[in-house]
């Protein structure tokens, strides 16, 4: 995004959704109410991942998931979004309903987001209204968590980019800045809310009586977010459907110095997409009419292309994805088993005894003070947010980075190795640190690595040189952020079976505190920073 900070002039976009898809077209300024309004669905579906990070662990367990199993839940989602992430995004590029090319998917992933919802925190519930026999209604209410909890992950981990794509169709470049500045201001609001609600205490007040258990209390308020929210964001900016080019219009040659020109191909989700809101399919068709057919696939990603992009990019690409994947190790193998952490080693309870035993209803205590952590989390990540901008100027990004990485290993470590729920909360603050942290600093690098790469390309073509071969900078980015799915596999292999061997929840926190510190040392030594 640093990389733009100069332009002028009228921002341009390309747009197959348009009247002219094969031509330039002045996209309108968008007001901020319009752009808040778009922000919505990114406060609905963090509010919904806040309650599924502070409750899904412990509901797991309260149905009878056996301990050495529950982490192999979040196995499922991420294989399914690492082998699928490309494919749909790809499509919604195609798409071509009458509403838009994103609205359809984004409506649809939001729907399996509430269906995934309603079975993971009402499954127990609704099984014992149809089963009788004790033996299948364990077997039906962990399947059907399960199945809720791995729908939900999926849908929720994929949304994002539809919307992010949606934003980028629909504003120019200045609206874009401000989006994405309403897109993390909203996401960090919306976390600390839904931390917030699972915090309360609900079945002393009228309105948890009248809900039901727990769980229910949470689905109501989230199901009720999530609509709100999704209704205002497919209402908030008008997008144009996707037009058959060859049938609409009569080609055009692309201007020689057009950033989409026929000399580069471009994937969706490139940087210059990103950027710069250039994403037209029909001139890239049009630009890979010389082109050999193995480089025409290049336009759509596969997962074959992926696992290309990560074997041939160059070291400092491949090490800056492979300290993304040590840092979101770290701090998912904490905040998907935090609240357990807090109910089972910070208060000493059982989710394993009967609902209504003492050991239980602590442990319940222990999980609503880890949602207060939590929340402490989202809002300081929020805050933290706004000082990146001062101490860049300090400490550049290196220091940002090894900073992020540091905080959390130290923070972590202290709430592992001395569990007390008064420096347990006040060390939560690490962790909006660390997130912050990974949702900006290493696509700010990526973004200063393929400037860097465009410099040299245009000097080259200044001096009659060869222009550059205008490699994948689309898969480089999906790349990166396939590290998160990356991340979640290796906690969900791995963590089950170090709970097991230890007997003992804070080996999870004490795992991502030695990941983050590792991380410390590759980010100090390997990561390349452009000066």
């Amino acid at each position: 995004m640093g990389g733009n900070k100069g332009q002028s002039g009228v921002d341009l976009a390309t747009s197959p959704a348009e009247e002219y898809p094969f031509g330039c077209v002045e996209l309108p300024k968008r007001s901020t109410g319009r752009l808040i309004m778009h922000s919505m669905a990114m406060f609905g579906r963090e509010f919904c991942y806040a309650v599924e990070a502070a409750y899904v662990t412990p509901v797991l367990l309260s149905v009878g998931l056996p301990r050495s199993l529950y982490s192999m839940v979040w196995l499922l989602s991420p294989v399914l979004g690492f082998l699928l992430q490309p494919v749909v995004g790809s499509a919604s590029d195609y798409c071509r309903a009458g509403w838009g090319r994103r609205r359809p998917y984004i409506l649809t992933l939001g729907a399996m987001m509430l269906l995934g919802m309603a079975l993971y925190l009402n499954g127990d519930a609704i099984v014992s209204a149809l089963v009788v026999d004790p033996r299948r209604k364990l077997v039906w209410a962990i399947t059907t968590t399960m199945i809720g909890v791995v729908l939900f992950d999926f849908a929720a981990d994929f949304i994002d980019g539809p919307i992010k794509a949606y934003l980028f169709d629909v504003c120019s470049h200045p609206d874009k800045e401000r989006g994405l500045h309403y897109h993390a201001l909203f996401t960090g609001f919306g976390g600390t809310l839904g931390y917030l609600l699972g915090a309360m205490d609900w079945t002393h007040l009228n309105l948890g009586r009248v809900l039901g258990t727990e769980f229910q209390i949470m689905f109501f308020f989230s199901a009720l977010v999530l609509i709100l929210c999704f209704i205002i964001h497919l209402c908030s900016i008008p997008e144009a459907p996707l037009r058959d080019a060859a049938k609409d219009s009569l080609p055009q040659q692309a201007p020689q110095d057009s950033p989409l020109s026929s000399d580069r191909v471009y994937e969706y989700g490139s940087i210059e997409k990103v950027k710069n809101g250039y994403g037209n399919p029909g001139l890239a068709m049009q630009g890979g009419k010389n082109k050999s057919p193995a480089e025409q696939t290049q336009r759509r990603m596969t997962m074959k292309s992926l696992l290309k992009a990560l074997v041939s990019m160059p070291p400092h690409y491949r090490c800056l994805c492979i300290s993304h994947l040590i840092g979101w190790t770290a701090f998912l193998s904490n905040m998907l088993f935090f609240t357990d952490f807090m109910g089972q080693i910070v208060y000493h309870g059982n989710p394993y005894s009967a609902h209504n035993s003492t050991e239980f209803l602590v442990y319940e205590r222990g999980v609503e003070v880890g949602c207060w952590g939590l929340a402490v989390n989202a809002l300081f990540s929020s805050l933290y947010s706004y000082f990146q901008k001062v101490l860049l100027s300090f400490i550049g990004l290196k220091g940002l980075y090894f900073t992020g990485y540091l905080l959390f290993g130290l923070g972590t470590g202290l709430i592992g190795l001395f569990p007390n729920v008064h420096s347990t909360l006040v060390l939560c603050a690490s962790f909006g640190v660390m997130s912050s942290t990974l949702y900006t600093v290493p696509f700010n690098l990526m973004a200063e690595y393929h400037r860097e790469e465009q410099e040299e390309q245009r000097k080259q073509a200044q001096g009659g040189g060869p222009a550059g071969s205008g490699r994948g900078q689309g898969l480089d980015c999906a790349t990166l952020t396939c590290m998160v799915q990356l991340a979640q596999v290796l906690v969900g292999a791995g963590l089950g079976f170090l709970v097991n061997l230890a007997g003992s929840v804070a080996i999870v926190v004490l795992t991502a505190s030695l990941a983050a510190l590792m991380g410390c040392c590759f980010v100090a030594v390997f990561v390349r920073y452009v000066d």
